[in-house]
């Protein structure tokens, strides 16, 4: 470990993000509140940002200029770097679970225990396109390199590939033997890595889960689904 732990927040730290200039990182609680940090010295910078209710996820734009919070009230709120609320988003019916910006800082995406996975305009909050699919809850999600596609793990034990030009589902669900809580994509976008209750750390091609969709599509019969 570096250093002492950072202590401030009064109930359990539920969310975590580095800015990707590297010099902050943000924490939301179920105390309600935001905290930002110092990396190098550990000390809180600015006062703590009070939300009400839990903080589940919580997202810096890639200028590092604004973040994103949603958590328990269903709202999605947009941050200044020094605290500044910007702009609230309405639309969820639940709570927020998972926030992910697009590559321009333009628009938002987030998925919900509504069960939803929603786009937003960062300008006016405008909702652009739901994703329906999933039957409970979204618990994460994230965006391919090339923002061509959107992965989603859910606690219906279920990854699911979306693609952003036709809002539609890629493919089969991809199953675990349990609910999921995470699901990260790598730096190319050639691999997903989900993982839940099960206790297993699952990899997958995107190429090839992309390939056998295609497949089906055009009415080839699939080889057995590869996961390393």
């Amino acid at each position: 470990m570096v250093g002492d732990p950072w202590e401030r927040h009064t109930a359990s730290a539920r969310c975590l993000d580095w800015s990707p200039n590297g010099l902050e990182i943000a924490s939301g609680s179920q105390d309600g509140t935001v905290r930002r940090w110092n990396p190098d010295t550990g000390q809180q910078i600015g006062p703590a940002i009070e939300i009400g209710g839990w903080v589940n996820a919580i997202k810096y734009s890639p200028q590092s200029e604004k973040f994103a919070t949603g958590g328990e009230d269903s709202m999605i709120r947009v941050w200044s770097k020094d605290g500044k609320l910007l702009i609230e988003i309405k639309g969820h019916d639940y709570q927020v679970n998972s926030l992910y910006w697009s590559k321009d800082g333009a628009h938002i995406f987030s998925g919900s225990y509504d069960g939803t996975i929603r786009k937003w305009q960062l300008i006016d909050g405008k909702e652009v396109f739901v994703l329906w699919g999933h039957t409970k809850t979204i618990e994460s999600i994230c965006v391919s390199p090339d923002e061509c596609h959107l992965v989603s793990a859910s606690s219906d034990y279920s990854v699911r590939i979306w693609d952003l030009k036709t809002n539609q589902q890629v493919g089969e669900p991809l199953l675990h033997d349990d609910q999921l809580f995470t699901v990260v994509l790598c730096s190319d976008g050639r691999y997903i890595a989900s993982a839940g209750l099960d206790k297993k750390i699952y990899i997958w091609s995107l190429e090839a889960a992309l390939k056998q969709a295609g497949d089906q599509v055009r009415g080839i019969l699939p080889s057995p689904f590869h996961v390393l």
